[in-house]
This record gives C-alpha cells, sequence and structure tokens, in this order.
C-alpha cells in the first residue's frame, strides 16, 4: 500500500513538472494533485531535487515497460527493434512528451547544479545499454553490420535527443514522422539496413 502511494506521489509529480516545470511546481500542489497531505509528500522527498531526480527515474522506469510492451523482441528482427526503440525514445505521446520535459529540467539544472550530473549520467547509461545490446545482438545474428556499438549507440541518442527537441517544441520544419526517418536515415546506411524512404 505504502508503495502505491508513493507512486500516485510520482505519478503527479511527474504530470505538474511536466506542466509547469520544477520550479513552479509547490509540495502543496503535488499533494492535492494526488490527493494525499503535505506532509507525506515532505517525507518522502527532502528538496525539490530530489523529487526532480525520483520523478525523473519514475518516468524512466514507466516508459521502459511501455517500451518492452510496445516490443516483442523474441521475434523482431533487429531493424524492427531499432525503429520501435527509436520510436519509444521520440515524445510521440503524452507520457512520452512528460518524459521529454523531465528530461529538458535534469538538462537545465545539470547545467547549474553538478549534483544533478551524475543522475543524468546514470540514466543515459542505461539508454546507452539498451541500445547497445540490441545493436550487438543484430550484429551477432548477422542482421546488421558490424560497427563501434558503443559510438553509434552515443549517435543514436544524439540523434534522438536533437531532432526530439525540435519535435517537442513543435517546430513546423520536425514534424515526428520526419524525426523518425532523419535519426533512422543517419544510421541504416552504416547498419546495413535500408533507408526509411526506400
Amino acid at each position: 500500500m505504502a508503495a502505491q502511494g508513493r507512486e500516485r506521489l510520482l505519478d503527479a509529480a511527474v504530470r505538474l513538472i511536466a506542466r509547469e516545470g520544477i520550479d513552479n511546481v509547490r509540495i502543496a500542489r503535488i499533494a492535492a494533485e494526488a490527493g494525499v497531505s503535505a506532509g507525506l509528500v515532505h517525507y518522502h522527498f527532502d528538496s525539490r531535487d530530489a523529487l526532480l531526480e525520483e520523478a525523473i527515474e519514475h518516468s524512466y522506469e514507466r516508459a521502459g515497460d511501455m517500451r518492452l510492451a510496445a516490443l516483442d523482441e523474441g521475434r523482431a528482427s533487429a531493424a524492427q527493434r531499432l525503429r520501435a526503440m527509436i520510436d519509444q525514445c521520440l515524445p510521440s505521446d503524452r507520457p512520452l512528451r512528460e518524459d521529454w520535459v523531465l528530461w529538458v529540467e535534469l538538462w537545465l539544472r545539470g547545467a547549474r547544479d553538478p549534483a544533478l550530473r551524475p543522475v543524468a549520467a546514470r540514466l543515459y547509461a542505461r539508454l546507452h545499454a539498451w541500445f547497445a545490446e540490441a545493436i550487438a545482438e543484430g550484429i551477432a545474428a548477422g542482421e546488421l553490420r558490424a560497427c563501434d556499438v558503443d559510438r553509434m549507440s552515443d549517435r543514436l541518442l544524439a540523434l534522438i535527443d536533437g531532432y526530439g527537441i525540435r519535435v517537442l517544441t513543435e517546430d513546423p520544419e520536425m514534424p515526428l514522422d520526419r524525426a523518425r526517418s532523419e535519426v533512422w536515415d543517419s544510421v541504416a546506411g552504416e547498419l546495413g539496413l535500408p533507408a526509411a524512404t526506400a
């Protein structure tokens, strides 16, 4: 029961931070959103930065559950798996847009506060490992061309971040479908896969 209450608090925090930014979110607002007392929020979180860190972790785990549910890795080809992974990392629906806003909050605060930088590094390491595993397995299965797996994973994450921020901010020159294609086409050739338009 306590775990459910904590999850409800984190869900409320994610929604509010995504809508209003961490600096505008007050503990009382999170409590009201979650339907609990402000004291309970203070009990679980020592500071706003601690709240942001845990909200991002929670959001990442929730997105990870969605990623796994959306992708049957046992039957997907390497190309299908990579396409699905890219799609699950772009701000394509409301929960993923919320995740993105939390990442932007983390980037901004981490740029100003060295204490938050390890959080960003840890989460990037997990994403990197997810992509690296998929690429390495595709190479081992003969479905992807051999490459430097770590560099390719870093490149994919950088492309997703760059194009994803333009989707998030609704740049009219970068709709979601174009972002997907641009990310894919930037790595497909090196991996021995057809371009998105092929």
